[in-house]
């Protein structure tokens, strides 16, 4: 069993080098965070677990809001912020540290109602264009998994549904509940049942602070444990979304 965080040692210097923990928030997974209407301030799992950390460590935090996971990796492996919310993968962990994943996400496929698709499985076929977000956790893993099927970028994961429609694609994949929306607000459209893959979201820190690293690893197995991480999904109504089982 994980070391609680409250006995590792707290490395504030590796964690919050400036005096204040900088954290990378992406308003483009509503599963993660998303802007609370009227003041735009940011809100969420991902939120509360930065406020958390920064109020172990008693320093200030600053939320740096980006609108797409690809960005957020960016500012991490740079060191540009001193934590983000990611999605593990074997691309981003190769420039960057990773925990063990706080939540699981699915991923899903939409498609027009009169669409021949039905089933995930016919997804990857030849004449089939799947667009996702640009370096989210759906563009690195179809990367690889497609075959058949070609990929195409949009700008962005919340960008997804509106440029399968402009372009005239067959495909669009992303975060199962942006999806749902998505087909709520516009007519016409529908998801296929099941998912296609789950999305393990983990706290990620520049190389180079393996101090930080085992503390926030421990913090999150922590924040696991004690039913923090379930609350918060519950208090910012996200569905689809379950805590991840404890790690290594």
């Amino acid at each position: 069993m994980a070391a609680c965080a409250s006995q590792v040692p707290a490395p504030v210097a590796e964690l919050a080098p400036t005096g204040k923990l900088r954290a990378a928030i992406n308003l483009g997974n509503p599963i993660l965070a998303s802007s609370t209407p009227g003041t735009n301030e940011p809100r969420g799992v991902s939120v509360d677990l930065a406020r958390e950390l920064g109020r172990r460590l008693g320093v200030p935090v600053e939320l740096v809001p980006f609108t797409a996971a690809g960005k957020v990796v960016e500012a991490v492996t740079a060191a540009q912020v001193d934590i983000g919310f990611v999605a593990i993968d074997p691309v981003r962990g190769a420039g960057m540290l990773q925990t063990s994943p706080y939540v699981e996400i699915e991923g899903s496929y939409l498609v027009r109602n009169d669409s021949p698709i039905r089933r995930n499985e016919e997804v990857d076929r030849p004449g089939n264009r799947v667009v996702v977000g640009n370096a989210s956790a759906y563009d690195l893993y179809l990367t690889r998994e497609l075959k058949n099927a070609k990929l195409v970028k949009a700008p962005s994961s919340p960008a997804v549904t509106d440029f399968f429609l402009a372009q005239n694609l067959e495909v669009a994949a992303g975060v199962k509940q942006q999806l749902e929306a998505d087909a709520k607000r516009l007519p016409g459209l529908r998801l296929l049942d099941g998912r296609f893959m789950v999305i393990r979201q983990a706290m990620g820190l520049p190389k180079g602070r393996d101090a930080g690293q085992r503390y926030v690893e421990a913090f999150v197995e922590e924040m696991k444990a004690s039913g923090f991480v379930a609350q918060a999904l519950a208090r910012h109504g996200i569905e689809g979304a379950a805590v991840a089982p404890p790690g290594r």
